[in-house]
């Protein structure tokens, strides 16, 4: 059994190596990335698949009309004042922190009495129009994501992934009230499994501890990985000098070193490394589709075990002025809720939602909307049967429930003065939406100050979409392909080390 193990461990441990040493610190990077959070790459120094085209890589999400010839654009890119014709840009940006991810906007919203408030990645902001910048509230939050901004006369409703905030719109000088949202009637405490997994990779199901502890195994992953490569290569080197009559004591003490600490570091940490690897393995496709909808009971006195029954699943919130009611998007499902009672329930005919989460929920008319996620883009009534795919022009057929990733992966929805809209798709950017107007390009301006975050850069890496130009569409397999080696290198490395152990300890 030890040739076999040997065997298992040896060649495919080289060939693991050299992709865990940047799954490893690309790992670390995504694990903090507030605190990288003013880190940006030039796109220009990307692959063409990262660089601006056409608005795609979520550039733009939405826009909101001010005046006739002031719309503001919104998304990736930051927040943008350009005119009727979507041709001459002026950066809104300013009082936002340095860096793309601080720039990550989900919404904006123009309030009844003239001001601006911002959802961004890192928290809610208002336009503090005396200072001509955007002015960030101090609020009570453990998430720091604001994704969805309402409002009902002057009455400003904030969303982010776990609490409603209420407060009267007063601009910088807003107070808000947090909200903890009632629990449905089909409550049952259940998590997402694709969450649970997300969380036990980045150790942030327990907390600060958890996210040190998975950082801590990434430098491990990273020193087995170079000590394995050293104890590959140093033997042949070794002989080789050896046949020179050239010093190799130092190297032999090197390898040495390497090789007592590559097994007992491997043996003392495998069944953490196993479960690091196996986890990662299911936060891509194809195995997330395995996974995608499945629910668990949280982990008991995990992050994911919280009183609050809404804890990091509210996604987008919307008022339906006919309704007289918020439509309130999910983790679990769209809801529909009455204002005051704020007890959300969940409506029987759902639209199609990647499970990456919803991108678009406009208004469209007579009580429908349009819904965007990775899944598509769809026509959705809450009371009727019947959805359409307004990406292929058809009637949807298939599960509420929508795939993972879908034909068109939809990130947002820009409309303009005359009603045009246009979705915006991940890869192909501005698409037409039922007219032929083609959306105008990136201005130079907007696309040098639109970097890549350093966090933004790791996860392409790190899910291996970054090694697309060289694989194609076949790069979709390394995330599974690599998880799954890197357990079989672990697991055959460990019981190589234990035979031998064994050995030792009889003689």
């Amino acid at each position: 059994m030890a040739r076999i193990y040997k065997k298992l461990h040896k060649w495919p441990g080289l060939i693991i190596s050299f992709l865990l040493l940047y799954y490893s610190i690309t790992g670390i990077f995504m694990n903090h990335r507030e605190l990288f959070s003013k880190i940006d790459v030039s796109r220009n120094n990307l692959p063409k698949e990262f660089r601006y085209q056409n608005w795609n890589n979520s550039a733009l999400k939405s826009n909101l009309i001010k005046s006739a010839d002031s719309i503001l654009i919104f998304g990736n890119i930051g927040v943008w004042l350009t005119d009727s014709t979507f041709t001459d840009y002026s950066s809104f940006n300013n009082g936002f922190p340095k860096g793309s991810d601080n720039r990550k906007i989900f919404d904006l919203h123009h309030s009844s009495d003239g001001n601006l408030y911002c959802a961004t990645q890192f928290g809610l902001f208002s336009f503090d129009r005396a200072r001509s910048q955007w002015s960030k509230f101090d609020l009570d939050v453990d998430i720091k994501r604001f994704v969805a901004i309402e409002s009902i006369e002057d009455t400003l409703y904030v969303l982010n992934r776990s609490y409603l905030f209420k407060g009267k719109s007063e601009g910088i000088n807003t107070h808000f009230q947090k909200i903890e949202l009632k629990q449905p009637l089909d409550y049952n405490n259940k998590v997402s499994l694709f969450e649970t997994m997300w969380q036990i990779h980045s150790g942030e199901i327990f907390g600060i501890p958890g996210k040190l502890f998975v950082d801590f195994l990434g430098i491990i992953t990273l020193f087995l990985s170079l000590t394995g490569i050293i104890y590959f290569f140093f033997p042949g080197w070794i002989k080789r000098r050896k046949k020179k009559a050239k010093s190799v004591s130092a190297i032999v003490k090197t390898n040495r070193w390497s090789l007592k600490w590559h097994n007992k570091t491997g043996a003392w940490l495998f069944v953490c490394l196993i479960v690091l690897f196996f986890t990662g393995m299911f936060l891509r496709p194809p195995l997330l589709i395995a996974i995608a909808y499945s629910k668990v009971s949280p982990i008991k006195y995990s992050h994911l075990d919280q009183p609050n029954p809404w804890y990091d699943k509210l996604r987008d919130l919307r008022y339906d002025k006919n309704r007289n009611e918020f439509l309130l998007a999910t983790s679990e499902g769209i809801y529909h809720m009455d204002k005051d009672e704020l007890a959300p329930k969940l409506f029987q005919i759902q639209p199609p939602v990647s499970v990456m989460g919803i991108n678009v929920l406009e208004p469209f008319k007579d009580g429908a909307y349009i819904v965007g996620s990775f899944s598509g883009l769809f026509l959705w009534h809450p009371a009727h049967p019947e959805i359409y795919n307004l990406a292929q022009n058809k009637m949807h057929v298939g599960k509420s429930t929508g795939r993972p990733i879908g034909d068109f992966k939809v990130t947002g929805l820009i409309t303009d003065l005359n009603g045009k809209q246009y979705m915006i798709d991940y890869d192909k950017g501005a698409v037409p939406l039922y007219h032929h107007k083609l959306f105008p390009e990136m201005p130079n301006n907007v696309l040098e100050e639109s970097k890549m975050s350093l966090w933004n850069l790791s996860l392409e890496i790190h899910t291996g979409r970054f090694f697309r130009f060289m694989l194609g569409n076949f790069y979709i397999l390394l995330v599974p392909l690599s998880g799954l080696v890197s357990v079989m290198v672990v697991l055959s490395g460990y019981l190589l080390w234990r035979k031998k152990f064994r050995k030792s300890k009889t003689r």
